[in-house]
């Protein structure tokens, strides 16, 4: 059995993988899972709905419960969610106060 393959040490198993292996476990360990306030998956694109009226800083405003945000895009972060909306520039919602559509 002879490979070519480079091997690189797992600090968390304490183990030698192939390289190969070890880039992807990495990339699902780098995938954030962002879930909507009854535990819904959110992806990019997603439809959502607020949950309860949120005042928004700096607009001077307040989104309404019931107001639908279409087409989020993720921001990395499992709580927050980057929206877009009329009148409000730069739009990031927490997912706790929103539900998938």
């Amino acid at each position: 059995m002879s490979t070519d393959e480079d091997y690189v040490y797992d600090e968390a198993s304490g183990e030698w993988l192939p390289a190969s292996e070890q880039a992807a476990k990495q990339a699902t360990d780098d995938v954030v899972e962002v879930r909507d306030a009854v535990g819904n998956l959110l992806a990019d694109g997603d439809a959502v709905t607020l949950i309860k009226d949120l005042e928004v800083k700096g607009a001077g405003q307040t989104l309404k419960q019931g107001t639908l945000i279409k087409s989020i895009r993720l921001t990395g972060d499992a709580q927050e969610i980057d929206c877009k909306y009329p009148g409000i520039k730069g739009l990031v919602l927490r997912a706790e106060f929103v539900r998938k559509r």
